[in-house]
């Protein structure tokens, strides 16, 4: 695909990656893009690069405006490959002025790349950089979602360069937000916030407050990833507000794994529970259900109500995954519960009940463990519980109490 002119004199140069399907262990059924601008000015500035595989879409793009060689700047405001792959060999073929990042972008880039011969221009929140008629701002990002990261502000245009900030995984030929379905859009958005940033939550906001004391004018916003925000950069600003605060909805999920369909009875009867309680559930099978987008679930959700059959004195493999990947996003401000069935060990329950404590989940009960296929006595039991979460999680929907500090999570929500 080739540039597309953004702002006047600002052009998207990047690569469209139609066939990834797993980022990181992120599920991509629709692709993603790797976004780079290219800035026409005095001085021509070219913002990021693109995952290695796709330089010669990079390179054909910019070579549709002018000579990659007359390129002078380029700033490098995130280090992770997806990004900088290309940067030793457009660096080599352009042969920049300047390589304008962090200070912990330059020790990235030396670390990953070895060179530590290149002209290096080293910024840090609130330089500016002149271009010509246009200026750079630049604004750190410190963890969000790695030390390097930065963000670029064109005041001029009052464009905002978000690097990994604001984007979505989402390949269409489409480039702007208003040219697409928008809650599409925001569904893309939201689960790329559910398996990235999640975890950075307090640094979101403030890296958001940060803009509003540095009086950053913003109408576009331009990820490395996913659609352009022209139409209502506010909109995503206010969904990045509601995520980092973890606001949780009036909902359940049920996530279970079942062997031999024991377990999922046994769910079925704690939907049941929670319907009678007036709280709305998901009934999520992990056989069926990706882990990213159970988390994109996970991000507005009160209750997490988990269950697995026992397994060689264990938890089924998938949710053993799950848990994983989840204590490590540190979703916060949650209550939960466990079930499962079991043959003649039974530790299932009480390791999903562990896990869930150390995520500081508030657990509802000591859960349910049925010894091989549940009787009508066992899935009362599961009715009660499902009943017993849906009346804390009623009386807990709202924003955690308070909000975290440290990327610690945990945390229960007041009203």
């Amino acid at each position: 695909m080739g540039p597309v002119e953004i702002k006047k004199g600002v052009y998207w140069v990047g690569a469209l990656d139609w066939n990834i399907r797993d980022f990181h262990g992120y599920s991509t059924p629709k692709g993603t893009t790797y976004n780079a601008y290219l800035i026409i000015d005095e001085k021509i500035t070219l913002f990021d690069t693109v995952k290695k595989p796709f330089k010669n879409d990079l390179i054909e793009s910019i070579s549709k405006i002018i000579d990659p060689r007359r390129i002078d700047y380029l700033v490098v405001n995130h280090v992770e490959m997806d990004h900088s792959g290309s940067v030793p060999e457009i660096v080599e073929l352009v042969g920049p002025q300047k390589v304008v990042c962090s200070a912990m972008g330059k020790k990235a880039l030396v670390d990953h790349y070895g060179l530590q011969n290149w002209p290096y221009h080293i910024v840090e929140t609130g330089q500016t950089l002149k271009l010509g008629k246009k200026t750079v701002s630049f604004l750190e990002t410190r963890m969000l979602h790695w030390p390097d990261s930065m963000m670029s502000y064109i005041a001029e245009d009052r464009l905002l360069l978000s690097s990994d900030g604001f984007g979505q995984h989402w390949a269409t030929s489409q480039r702007f937000d208003d040219e697409v379905d928008a809650s599409e859009l925001f569904d893309h958005a939201a689960k790329y916030y559910a398996n990235i940033l999640m975890l950075f939550s307090p640094v979101v906001q403030k890296v958001i407050a940060k803009i509003d004391e540095l009086g950053l004018d913003v109408d576009m916003i331009a990820p490395d990833h996913g659609l352009i925000w022209r139409r209502d950069p506010a909109g995503i600003i206010k969904a990045y507000q509601r995520w980092s605060r973890q606001e949780c909805g009036a909902k359940a999920l049920v996530i279970y794994d079942t062997m031999w369909q024991a377990t999922e009875r046994m769910a079925s009867a704690i939907a049941e529970g929670l319907k009678e309680g007036g709280l709305d559930f998901k009934l999520l099978n992990l056989k069926l259900n990706h882990r990213s987008d159970i988390m994109t679930e996970v991000l507005d959700s009160r209750a997490l109500v988990l269950g697995s059959a026992t397994i060689n004195n264990g938890m089924m493999p998938a949710m053993a995954d799950l848990l994983s990947y989840m204590k490590g996003l540190r979703p916060a401000g949650k209550v939960g519960a466990a079930f499962g069935s079991y043959g003649w060990s039974g530790e299932a329950v009480k390791l999903l009940s562990e896990a869930m404590r150390e995520m500081n989940i508030t657990l509802i009960g000591e859960g349910v463990r049925v010894r091989y296929s549940p009787k009508r006595e066992d899935l009362d039991k599961c009715v009660e519980l499902g009943r017993q979460v849906a009346r804390a999680a009623l009386e807990a929907v709202g924003p955690p109490a308070k909000a975290a500090t440290k990327t610690s999570g945990g945390g229960k929500c007041a009203q």
